[in-house]
């Protein structure tokens, strides 16, 4: 959730870490802080409130912005309520020691009372002061230097983190660690400057070297003299693998759009070219995935795929489970994360399990791949950042290449993760013989033909602009799809509550009359899937019910649909496709509709109230 970032250097570090911060400012956005050390002084900022508002604190006196090391914090609240107080940086009560920290400390309570029998005094509510103070004990009492303190006090934590402590009486030094949370540590030149966070976006201009830390796993980053990493709990030093960093600048900056999530939604169709390219050569009818050919007898002889997945990623996994069952035969069960880690549930070795997430940090799923692993599952994870932990948890798996995802709202990832599991699903029928040559190789035809068609249909963006503006003050919306597309209106109505805050459900459409038939009248807009291809008489029946009830009906259709027209208020057309890769087409609308709505009511549509774009803890 929270974003960290440091810097330890011959550079002014407060450019860095204020500009590291803004990047991260995705993670967690309700309050900020940065802490800068000038040689002498600690100097301490802190706010509620966004990367901005810190901005306006420490512009007031330049004091706040010298020295060559500094760490900030921007937060998504776990413990103590978002103000000023609760903001990270946090003291120590000796204020030698300073840390920022993302995750949670479950045992905080009993750590902090038995911190006051000792003498502590507390000024915040949050976990991380705790910890802080932890820290400080146990190097004052153990007699030790800051790394090895460290690594102790975490020894005798129960939860998540990632942290970067700073200890004035070691001035030279950073010492970060991390279970369950991502850091990431970039390495300057001739070990003489090295920059700390969350991700490698606030340092891909300085440098493209960069460490992961693994769980587990501490690093003392000492100016001038380089890295020691260490395991946290048997003191091991490790040799810590350098990575190449494939991220560019321009990447991760708007690019002349007014809002990340719009120019998302635009990349759509160089996303998904990227996440097929090389894997699919639809004139000669070969797919090709190494994660999957080097394991498909594990696939093709597997009594079932368990989809585990959260949010966004949870509604593609649907998706996937219509590709897989319908082309490849296989049975398959989508489980949210949070759920299926807590219910028990069965697991055997003749399961395979794909885990989706765009960050590859998701708490919850990377939970649920440890649980399976553990009863002797494959597991196979498609997430899109390089290097991330579900990357490296998994025993196989397939990156969807779409891109940094800045906005909160997930677009992009939706509809790559969704070409994934379309090429997975073919290449499994493929393998199975349960889809003829013929019958593949149009499948193939037809999706090389996607980003253009994304292409063409993003040029309605004006249609459903007026579309938006007409809805903008509506409480509730209703969405209704049937087969490949119910997840499309599941996936619609998250959008729609996610940066707008208008309530929205996502239903199959025949599941209509079981109860949410009763919320029908003149104020109520359903948004509805009718394209040609697969249920489209049911549809129909179901937009006439509605009709009768005096509903207010957009509907999403195949270019050329004349009977929809006749019936609904407004029709947004989509190409024709096949229906099962008609997801990849059907919420191009509903997410330029939820964004013009949000932009439409002054709603923050990269930085949704409330939301962070990775859930690093539960």
């Amino acid at each position: 959730m929270c974003g960290i970032t440091g810097y330890i250097g011959h550079r002014d570090a407060y450019p860095i870490v204020i500009n590291g911060l803004k990047r991260l400012e995705y993670r967690g956005y309700d309050s900020a802080g940065i802490m800068m050390y000038d040689g002498d002084v600690i100097h301490l900022s802190k706010t509620k409130g966004k990367v901005s508002d810190l901005e306006l604190i420490t512009n007031k006196e330049e004091k706040r912005k010298k020295g060559k090391i500094g760490i900030g914090h921007t937060r998504w609240a776990t413990h103590g309520v978002p103000n000023d107080v609760n903001s990270h940086p946090h003291f120590s009560q000796s204020r030698d020691l300073v840390i920022v920290h993302n995750g949670i400390i479950e045992n905080y309570d009993t750590i902090r009372k038995e911190l006051i029998s000792r003498g502590y005094e507390f000024i915040s509510d949050t976990d991380t002061e705790v910890l802080v103070n932890l820290i400080e004990e146990v190097k004052k009492t153990e007699g030790c230097k800051l790394g090895k303190a460290v690594q102790l006090a975490l020894t005798n934590v129960i939860g998540a983190y990632a942290i970067a402590v700073f200890d004035k009486t070691k001035p030279n030094e950073l010492v970060v660690a991390r279970l369950g949370s991502p850091i990431a540590i970039g390495i300057g030149d001739n070990n003489e400057e090295f920059f700390v966070a969350s991700d490698a976006s606030p340092f891909i201009e300085y440098t493209k070297n960069a460490i992961y830390l693994e769980d587990g796993e501490l690093a003392i980053i000492k100016k001038g003299k380089g890295i020691k990493v260490r395991k946290i709990d048997n003191d091991k030093e490790i040799d810590a693998n350098i990575q190449k960093l494939q991220l560019s600048l321009d990447q991760i900056e708007k690019g002349g759009y007014e809002h990340f999530m719009l120019k998302e939604i635009y990349e759509q169709p160089k996303a998904i070219i990227d996440t097929y390219r090389g894997r699919m050569l639809a004139n000669e009818g070969i797919i090709k995935m190494a994660g999957v050919d080097d394991n498909m007898s594990k696939f093709i002889n597997a009594d079932r795929i368990i989809v585990v997945a959260c949010g966004t990623s949870w509604h593609a996994g649907l998706v996937g489970e219509y590709l897989f069952e319908d082309m490849a035969r296989i049975p398959v069960e989508v489980e949210y994360a949070s759920e299926f880690r807590y219910r028990n549930p069965i697991i055997t070795s003749k399961d395979v399990v794909i885990a989706i997430s765009q960050s590859g940090e998701t708490a919850d799923t990377l939970a649920a791949i440890k649980l399976a692993k553990s009863k002797g599952a494959f597991v196979f994870g498609i997430c899109n950042v390089v290097g991330s932990s579900i990357a490296r948890e998994t025993h196989a798996g397939a990156y969807t290449h779409a891109g940094p995802e800045i906005g909160v709202a997930s677009t992009k990832a939706f509809t790559t993760q969704i070409t994934v599991l379309s090429l997975i699903a073919l290449k499994l029928a493929q393998a199975k013989g349960t889809l003829s040559t013929s019958v593949v190789n149009t499948y193939l035809q037809t999706m090389q033909q996607i980003p253009a068609q994304v292409e063409k249909l993003l040029q309605i963006d004006d249609q459903v602009k007026e579309i938006a503006n007409i809805y903008k003050d509506a409480k509730n919306c209703l969405y209704l799809g049937r087969g490949f597309n119910f997840p499309v209106a599941l996936e619609g109505a998250l959008k729609l509550k996610e940066i707008s805050y208008i309530h929205a459900e996502g239903y199959p459409a025949a599941e209509m009359k079981h109860g949410p038939i009763a919320l029908i009248d003149e104020n109520m807009p359903v948004f509805v899937i009718a394209t040609s291809r697969g249920h489209y008489e049911k549809v129909v029946s179901n937009i006439q019910e509605i009709k009768s009830r005096s509903g207010k009906i957009v509907a999403i259709v195949t270019e050329g649909d004349e009977t929809v027209k006749e019936i609904a208020d407004y029709v947004i057309e989509v190409p024709d496709t096949e229906e099962a890769f008609s997801p990849l087409l059907t919420t191009i609308p509903f997410q330029l509709l939820s964004y013009h709505i949000a932009v439409m009511l002054g709603k923050n549509v990269d930085q949704p109230r409330n939301l962070a774009k990775s859930v690093t803890v539960e």
